[in-house]
């Protein structure tokens, strides 16, 4: 055992791809296989993976709020979120990337111990907020057939369970995080164009707001890098193969367009609720989203609304339950041993919610917390990886403009960090 890892995370030996393939380049009977249509299936994968898990159900409740509240000075803290995304995920990317090692894996070759730590606060905070997800799939369905949120959410995880049981999962993921990703963009691109929100306003104060609200920018910014997000595209990049100083170019590329299909989703979704306030509608109901996209294309709104909550909390539940298992798994882990563990994360929220009804508050606050805290802790572990320890990075140079960007997010992060801790700290008042 060395550096602080088990015997089977000592190198980053891939056995088995999550697809249920040997090798990744290699099929059963030894044939090379076509490794470029798999490898582009994996790349898109990891790069929606990480789009859509940013975009759940709590992002779009949290937009809809802040949207009424501040109107187009929104703008101005979707660019921040998105700049900050833009440092964290980039430099996520690359470190996890060239390494080929997942973040745990990692922190305990820089310092033993730490790795676990940050597994655990992975897999906690995802279980807790991964029931939250499996009602949303549950409201969604709700909102777009009318059927009862709880035998919504029953069908929404055995969906997601069916996926992880197929015997190309990994396959399965990608191509289903793809449609569904594709999916809310093209729906919320009907209803922004339809809802005729003022374009020229919203472009103004993304540079030049009316008003600056620091809470929406901090909210935004840990809803949607924090927690377990932070690695589900780097993680599914080197779960399949794509790794190594040799896959820079799809990395970096991977990871820059996953960040700007995060920022169209958020985009769209503003500009839809947008139009509808600067219209002047009055939203007072306890779900602002959905009575936005009903008052802006009336019946077909709400069951637009219901298709795009539900995708966003369907992938959301695929990458909490994925990205989770991987922080107390490693590489050479069998790939049916994984799904299965995976099935069961699944399950165990899906019967959490069934029996509860929902994530209990007090749960929910202390999860958030788990979230604020995941960031910088992780976050400056691969960045002293990228400074002081190139021997993990096969050598890499890495940049040092890429290195300072990613310092200056850090320090926003260590903000955030400490905010989170109120949290915890209201649990004990």
């Amino acid at each position: 055992m060395r550096d602080g890892t088990s015997p089977g995370e000592a190198e980053p030996v891939r056995p088995e791809s999550p697809s249920g393939d040997p090798q990744p380049g290699r099929r059963r009977n030894g044939r090379p296989k076509r490794k470029p249509d798999a490898r582009r299936s994996a790349i898109l994968g990891a790069m929606f993976l990480m789009a859509t898990s940013a975009i759940g159900p709590g992002f779009i409740t949290q937009t809809a709020v802040f949207t009424v509240n501040l109107g187009a000075a929104f703008a101005f803290a979707i660019l921040v979120s998105i700049l900050v995304d833009m440092a964290v995920q980039l430099n996520v990317w690359r470190i996890i990337g060239i390494s080929g090692l997942r973040a745990q894996v990692l922190g305990n070759k820089v310092l033993p111990g730490i790795g676990w730590v940050l597994a655990v606060l992975v897999f906690v905070g995802g279980l807790v907020f991964n029931v939250g997800n499996v009602a949303g799939t549950g409201l969604g369905l709700n909102a777009m057939l009318g059927l009862d949120p709880k035998i919504g959410s029953a069908i929404s995880a055995a969906l997601a369970i069916l996926i992880f049981l197929s015997k190309r999962a990994g396959l399965a993921l990608d191509r289903v995080v793809v449609f569904l990703g594709a999916l809310m963009i093209l729906l919320m691109l009907y209803v922004a164009i339809v809802a005729n929100p003022p374009v020229g306003s919203a472009l103004k104060n993304t540079v030049l707001p009316d008003q600056v609200d620091f809470l929406a920018i901090t909210t935004l910014i840990g809803g949607t890098v924090g927690g377990y997000i932070t690695y589900a595209g780097a993680h599914r990049m080197v779960d399949a193969g794509n790794s190594g100083v040799e896959n820079l170019g799809s990395i970096t590329r991977a990871s820059l367009l996953g960040v700007i299909v995060t920022g169209i989703m958020r985009v769209l979704l503003f500009l839809a609720i947008l139009g509808v306030v600067a219209g002047g509608a009055v939203l007072t109901s306890g779900n602002l989203a959905a009575e936005a996209f009903g008052i802006a294309a009336g019946e077909v709104g709400i069951r637009l609304f219901g298709i795009i909550f539900w995708a966003a909390a369907l992938t959301s539940v695929i990458g909490a339950s994925y990205t989770s298992v991987s922080f107390i798994t490693n590489l050479t882990t069998r790939a049916r041993t994984r799904n299965l563990l995976t099935v069961a994360f699944i399950a165990v929220c899906t019967a959490a919610y069934l029996l509860v009804g929902q994530t209990p508050q007090t749960l929910l606050v202390f999860a958030g917390a788990f979230n604020g805290l995941i960031l910088p802790l992780g976050f400056a572990v691969l960045l002293w990886a990228a400074w002081r320890r190139r021997d993990l990075l096969a050598g890499y140079n890495y940049p040092k403009w890429l290195l300072v960007v990613g310092v200056l997010a850090w320090l926003l992060t260590l903000y955030l960090g400490w905010n989170s801790l109120a949290g915890l700290a209201d649990l004990w008042s």
